[in-house]
């Protein structure tokens, strides 16, 4: 007689991304998981279509990128997310967040791979040689590491250490954002968005747990983290390239001009200790 266990074939049912623990039909993942496949489902749609410009592929593997560290901000952003809309449902969206991220890394190195004609010892060459290509690399090691130790298997085996393992996901951001700097060259206007984004985030988890849901603590997350988009600029234009990077940085600061990265930061910073007002008053009604 065949020995069956219900608790294996939850977890085997769990496994389809649009299923919760207990198996069911799950809108909240479902809509997330539709949210992850449409930015890839929209470039193939622009490919198809021959929308992607004169070199398709580049521009699809360099598009693919952008969602990459998107998508990695976006999954640092679940927890603070969850804490101060009051909704924990939310907390149950990392993991799937955290492979889809993956699996848009690794579709952009196949994409580059491609690019390179699928040619390993070319392709292993310029990761190598290349400064940016190097930590590109480095940061999906760490991504696949994360991702594979991502179950609850890995969780009960590695007890403690598996915070401490995952806790690597700020050092694999930070050098997907040095990565995105470098692959951007002059054009960094959404590398140092993400800079201030990571530099909020990274902020939020550094303040006392009772100030992380107060707004006059997040209100003054909203500037430091500006701060730091500006000096992430002004650090890349610097050390990287010839341009006048202290003109460039001021340029955030000349209301004259069109909006800048880091006025974009603390815009959408700023939003976040209004909603958490809003979101207040109206409990309170």
């Amino acid at each position: 007689m065949r020995k069956t266990s219900q608790p294996h074939h939850v977890a085997s049912r769990f496994a389809w991304p649009w299923l919760d623990r207990q198996g069911h039909i799950s809108a909240l993942r479902a809509g997330c998981f539709i949210l992850l496949c449409a930015p890839a489902l929209w470039l193939l749609g622009l490919a198809i279509a021959g929308d992607l410009g004169p070199e398709p592929l580049k521009a699809a593997m360099k598009e693919i990128g952008r969602w990459t560290m998107r998508l990695l901000l976006v999954t640092l952003a679940v927890t603070p997310a969850a804490r101060l809309a009051g909704a924990a449902r939310l907390a149950s969206l990392r993991r799937m967040l955290g492979l889809g991220t993956l699996a848009y890394a690794l579709l952009h190195l196949l994409l580059y791979a491609w690019l390179e004609d699928w040619r390993p010892w070319q392709i292993a060459q310029e990761i190598v040689t290349r400064f940016y290509l190097t930590l590109g690399f480095v940061a999906l090691l760490g991504l696949l590491a994360l991702g594979w130790t991502s179950s609850d298997a890995w969780l009960r085996r590695l007890g403690p250490g598996w915070k401490r393992l995952h806790r690597l996901v700020w050092l694999i951001a930070l050098l997907g954002l040095w990565h995105f700097f470098l692959q951007s060259k002059s054009l960094v206007f959404e590398a140092v968005i993400a800079a201030g984004l990571l530099s909020w985030l990274a902020l939020w988890r550094i303040l006392p747990p009772a100030a992380r849901l107060r707004p006059a603590a997040l209100f003054l997350l909203a500037p430091m983290s500006a701060a730091l988009a500006v000096a992430a600029e002004y650090g890349f234009f610097a050390l990287a390239t010839r341009l006048p990077a202290a003109r460039i940085a001021a340029a955030n600061f000349d209301p004259s001009l069109a909006p800048r990265p880091a006025q974009w930061v603390l815009a959408m910073t700023l939003f976040i200790p209004l909603l958490v007002v809003l979101r207040r008053r109206a409990t309170a009604r």
